[in-house]
């Protein structure tokens, strides 16, 4: 099982639009997947289930995430038992831990979105656990056990998730924040990847990126070499490593008009083919050193889910379902079918391009 966070410093790069797709293509080629939303923001969350539903699922929980000790206290052991035998969202699974009274016995299912895919649900008071994790970072350092548990435990869930339920891969969707609860997710995965727009802000987001990473990894080594080894064992094995990064939206143009070897207008590629040397200069060569130079040069999946995808995205959310799925849906509204149905072949081919990046993706993590 690995861990990938899919983060990047600026918003608008298509992060949530990749990891729900990325986890559908996963999905239809045999991969077991857990997507956890770690965004404050929820729109993976909102991406992948009815807002009825997850409107249920935090009202149950509301009374848990003010207080979880107390509100443990005022119902009986069945109907806490029953309450997590539902899935629960990544705020409530963290409460515990933030509030420091222990650990929860049971672990909620997470949401059946598909076959092979589930999600664990995000919710907009994930910012209580950050605070908790910048508040008690000094005595990591100590070794303190509640300190350290609080740093690790996004990675521990998911490796219990794992283990109950055979997940190939989990992957975490993150905010566009450098804060303590990004520096945990992301210095405890196994890899990450970021999306990028051909724009000036993606450049400086990875530059931004890759400072935080040195940092993080100083940290991240103080702390490893003053704890005990046994402690270790909370950590993996080494720091994060650099999976590559892919192009969002770029403006395709083809024959004259065309340049560089993605075939992108002018004012795209300008920035695209900074990308590259921007990352060997930002990101430390110790979390990238298993790509190839080809592999730092080029996106994920080349070109295949580089171009504008214009509204299919949207339709996605809509719909609750993968773009390539949406034309074959019998719930579609009047108003949406027909544009749909005459655009069939460009929703169908998105499958295709998505698993191309999904089996690119896959050899640079068994890299």
């Amino acid at each position: 099982m690995k861990i990938i966070s899919i983060f990047n410093n600026k918003g608008g790069v298509g992060k949530t639009n990749l990891t729900y797709h990325l986890g559908y293509a996963l999905a239809e080629m045999g991969k077991n997947v857990l997507l956890m939303d770690l965004d404050p923001q929820c729109n993976l969350t909102i991406y992948g289930m009815e807002i009825e539903k997850l409107h249920d699922i935090w009202k149950k929980e509301d009374i848990f995430i003010e207080d979880f000790d107390y509100a443990k206290q005022t119902i009986s052991r069945e109907e806490f038992i029953a309450l997590n035998n539902e899935p629960r969202t990544i705020h409530y699974l963290l409460k515990p831990t933030e509030e420091g009274t222990g650990e929860l016995e049971i672990l909620p299912p997470p949401v059946k979105l598909a076959s092979n895919l589930s999600l664990i649900p995000g919710r907009l008071t994930l910012h209580m656990y950050e605070d908790k994790i910048a508040s008690r970072w000094s005595d990591a350092y100590k070794g303190d056990p509640l300190a350290l548990r609080t740093v690790t435990k996004i990675r521990l869930l998911a490796i219990q998730y794992a283990k109950r339920e055979n997940f190939d891969l989990i992957i975490v969707d993150t905010s566009p924040s450098l804060g303590a609860l990004n520096k945990t997710i992301i210095s405890t995965a196994d890899g990450f990847l970021i999306p990028c727009m051909p724009d000036m802000f993606s450049l400086y987001g990875i530059r931004n990126i890759g400072n935080a990473l040195t940092q993080w990894k100083k940290s991240f080594d103080i702390i490893r070499s003053l704890i005990s080894e046994n402690k270790r064992e909370m950590f993996p094995e080494k720091f994060v490593r650099f999976l590559g990064f892919t192009i969002y939206n770029a403006k395709k143009y083809s024959g004259k008009n065309a340049v560089g070897r993605w075939d992108l207008a002018q004012a795209h590629y300008n920035y695209v083919k900074q990308i590259p040397d921007t990352i060997k200069e930002y990101i430390k060569p110790d979390i990238r050193e298993h790509l190839t130079e080809d592999m730092l040069n080029n996106p994920i999946g080349l070109t295949e889910v580089m171009y504008s995808h214009n509204t299919l995205p949207s339709m996605a959310q809509k719909y609750k379902a993968p773009i390539w799925k949406i034309p074959s849906m019998e719930s579609l509204s009047k108003e949406d079918a027909r544009t749909i149905k005459g655009n069939r072949a460009n929703y169908e081919a998105t499958k295709e391009a998505y698993i191309s990046f999904a089996k690119d993706l896959l050899m640079r993590i068994e890299m």
